[in-house]
């Protein structure tokens, strides 16, 4: 009863929602063209062009709708949230269309249309979930949609699923009662609870919609014998899987042929969103800067040339995605000198190996440019936790809890831990838990704050040595 309702319901949301740009060009078409309210000029309009934008738009609208999970009920609570996320779809989803059009010369497009759908777009976004929340409510208000639930399981951690289900907005449910497993005490509300054996012998089937197993990680070898034990109740059957923060997350479960897999540490990096996007960002921006900047590295490349002896450019091991290691690039800013002792050495406040100029480099942050071509290789990102040396990363590892973690993503040139100050000879521990929070949130969005955080605070950083 559970998944039935939540299918239907998220069924319709994706079937209204994926509809919306066919009602925004009819509204957008109405006010520019029929309404008489703004003058019409140009020979005509071919409405066959416009259905061809319309066909486009739907498109585009399809694949953002997928990428911000917009087909979810649960994305639409809490409101202000959804709210800003309807937000940037559409400008996202128009930011695309228009894009679109500038290679599509045989037409022209009247601009205030593009205006007034991409409004009506978001405006019609913001009552479709307004209106599936209200619906939401109403269903929970009246009480009679409530799927009444028994749950497997009495002790503390059954007692906090059961009261999280009641509570839901999205589907909520009505626990009708608790059945004691072996060696359980009952606790709170879960008390008189009946024993499964007890409940088998009685033959009376309880008037309930969905069984939950709701047992602690400790007790999950159980679940089938449960499920066995269960059958004779003739209703589905679901169980509560949580195994802690970070480990379990939506979409964890999926099949490789018959093998059903379940993962329990996540790789934001094997996301479509995260390999297709972000990559193509990257890929964009890295050549954009390389080109407009490349002047000033000539310049940068002569001066280093000139001022001191040694090769223009530093080339250390880092540690990238998954760990794997890699070679990054910088403009030289040390004299030439012990290649080990770079590798174990931190660059500290009025550090003799640095040459004058290179001083300049590295608090402008100038001697970082060359990872853009790191980026185009593929082995760094332009946002992604700050690359580390083999030697750190190995004693990182054994002092900082989940600093591996950080490595789940690609290695960025500026990052949320570098523009909050976390960078050069800082706190690990603080640094970690900003790249932590970067990989929980990412997002192409999260991505451009950086960077405009970046520019916005200036290259010039006082824990660069």
């Amino acid at each position: 009863m559970i998944r039935r309702r939540l299918n239907l319901i998220e069924f319709s949301l994706r079937l209204v929602t994926l509809l919306l740009p066919l009602l925004a060009f009819g509204v957008a078409a109405y006010v520019r063209f029929v309404s008489g309210l703004l003058p019409v000029a140009g020979a005509g309009i071919n409405p066959a062009d416009y259905f061809g934008l319309l066909f486009l738009a739907i498109l585009v609208w399809a694949i953002v709708l997928e990428w911000y999970g917009f087909s979810r009920v649960d994305e639409l609570f809490p409101a202000h949230k959804a709210t800003w996320r309807a937000f940037w779809a559409s400008a996202v989803a128009y930011m695309a269309v228009t894009g679109a059009t500038f290679f599509y010369r045989s037409a022209s497009f009247s601009r205030l249309f593009v205006v007034f759908s991409a409004s009506a777009l978001f405006l019609l976004m913001l009552a479709t979930q307004q209106g599936f929340r209200m619906l939401l409510r109403r269903v929970r208000r009246k009480g009679n949609k409530y799927s009444r639930i028994l749950v497997i399981g009495a002790d503390e951690f059954a007692q906090r699923a059961a009261r999280s289900l009641c509570d839901a907005l999205v589907m909520p449910g009505s626990v009708v009662g608790f059945v004691c497993l072996p060696g359980q005490e009952p606790a709170g509300t879960a008390t008189p609870a009946i024993e499964l054996d007890t409940l088998r012998e009685s033959g009376v089937r309880p008037d309930i919609d969905d069984i939950i197993i709701a047992v602690p990680p400790s007790r999950l070898a159980e679940i089938p014998g449960l499920v066995a034990k269960l059958e004779f109740l003739c209703v589905p059957v679901r169980a509560v899987l949580e195994l802690g923060r970070g480990v379990v997350t939506r979409d964890a479960i999926f099949h490789a042929g018959d093998v059903t897999l379940l993962d329990l540490r996540v790789n934001p990096s094997e996301s479509v969103a995260y390999a297709i996007v972000k990559r193509a960002f990257d890929l964009v921006f890295a050549t954009t800067v390389i080109i407009i900047t490349a002047p000033l590295m000539a310049l940068v490349a002569v001066a280093i040339r000139l001022t001191s002896r040694g090769p223009i450019f530093f080339v250390q091991e880092r540690v990238g995605l998954n760990g794997v290691s890699f070679r990054m690039y910088k403009f030289r800013t040390m004299r030439v000198g012990e290649a080990a002792e770079s590798e174990i050495r931190w660059t500290v406040p009025g550090d003799p190996r640095r040459t004058k100029l290179g001083l300049f480099l590295r608090r402008s942050s100038l001697d970082e440019f060359p990872q853009f071509f790191n980026v185009l290789k593929g082995d760094m990102s332009v946002v992604g936790p700050r690359p580390e040396r083999p030697h750190f990363v190995k004693k990182f590892l054994q002092d900082v809890a989940q600093y591996n973690t950080r490595h789940y993503l690609k290695v960025g040139i500026t990052g949320w831990a570098q523009v909050n100050g976390w960078r050069g000879d800082t706190s690990i521990a603080k640094r970690v838990e900003y790249d932590l929070h970067y990989l929980d949130h990412w997002s192409l969005w999260f991505d451009l704050k950086i960077i405009f955080l970046t520019v916005w605070r200036g290259f010039f950083a006082k824990n660069a040595y």
